[in-house]
């Protein structure tokens, strides 16, 4: 079993795009683009400085992640600036083998730096799995959140900011301020 220590992380950015689509194929199916996530993010471009790939000790693409642009529109429409982290895609061949836990700390590692020079970092959301990504300080988001199309609130996460900060109510979409 490979080390994910041996494995490199590099910017998402320096991956042929044609590469990278593949390997989220391959982790979510072709049908992926209906998922609740894409429709937050719709119309947003991925944020290079907090997004990564992971390559195998061959040099071979594994792994990426990403991070969006997304908001939170209260009811009166005042717009909470969010990072919405995922998709974090591993090949289905190499999963559990620690690449996901690798991508995950060089994000939360990035959104820190970036945080350090202002008033701290953007909470992030994302949709997945609380047993996973609770090991990285993900906790439910509060239940008066709400998202466009099918989804599942106890899939609904949230990072880096208590949620007493953030309205008790609103929609995640793209934020595009």
């Amino acid at each position: 079993m490979p080390d994910p220590a041996l494995s490199t992380l590099i910017p998402l950015d320096a991956i042929d795009p044609a590469e990278v689509e593949r390997g989220l194929d391959l982790a979510f199916g072709p049908d992926r683009h209906g998922r609740t996530a894409y429709a937050i993010r719709q119309g947003t471009d991925w944020l290079p400085a907090l997004s990564f790939a992971a390559l195998d000790e061959q040099g071979v693409l594994v792994g990426t992640i990403q991070a969006w642009p997304v908001a939170l529109a209260d009811p009166a429409g005042r717009a909470y600036p969010l990072i919405m982290v995922g998709p974090l895609a591993i090949l289905p061949d190499r999963q559990g083998r620690g690449f996901g836990r690798a991508l995950m700390a060089a994000q939360a590692a990035a959104i820190e730096t970036i945080g350090s020079e202002g008033n701290g970092p953007l909470p992030q959301v994302l949709i997945g799995d609380a047993p996973y990504y609770g090991r990285f300080g993900f906790v439910e988001a509060p239940r008066g959140w709400t998202c466009p199309g099918s989804w599942d609130p106890a899939r609904l996460l949230i990072r880096g900011v208590s949620a007493a900060v953030l309205p008790r109510e609103g929609t995640l979409g793209p934020w595009l301020g």
